[in-house]
C-alpha cells in the first residue's frame, strides 16, 4: 500500500510538472500515471459509502487505510472529511518533501 501510495505521488508530481510545461493534461502526459489516477480514484470511490465526494475518518479507514493513518494531515482545515483533490494534494506534498 505504501508503495503504491508512493508510486501514485510520484506520477502525480512529476506528470504535473511535465503538462505544466507541455500545456497538456496530466492524464495525457503518461499512461502510467494515468492508471494511477484510476486506481486512486476507484479506492476513493469504493471506501466513499456515502458517495457525496467526502470520506470521513471512518470510511477512510475501511478503505483507504493510509488515508486514514494520515488523515489529520490532509484535513488540515478540520471538515471531518477529505476529498479526492485534498488526497492527492498530500500526496504530491509527501512526494516533494523527500
Amino acid at each position: 500500500m505504501k508503495k503504491m501510495i508512493a508510486v501514485v505521488a510520484m506520477c502525480l508530481a512529476s506528470a504535473g510538472a511535465f503538462a505544466q510545461s507541455a500545456d497538456m493534461p496530466a492524464a495525457a502526459a503518461n499512461p502510467r500515471v494515468e492508471r494511477a489516477m484510476q486506481q486512486l480514484q476507484g479506492r476513493f470511490a469504493g471506501a466513499n459509502t456515502t458517495h457525496d465526494g467526502k470520506l470521513t475518518r471512518e470510511q477512510a479507514a475501511a478503505g483507504m487505510p493510509m488515508v486514514a493513518k494520515h488523515f489529520d494531515q490532509i484535513d488540515a482545515q478540520r471538515t471531518g472529511y477529505v476529498t479526492l483533490p485534498q488526497i492527492e494534494a498530500f500526496m504530491g506534498q509527501m512526494m516533494m518533501s523527500r
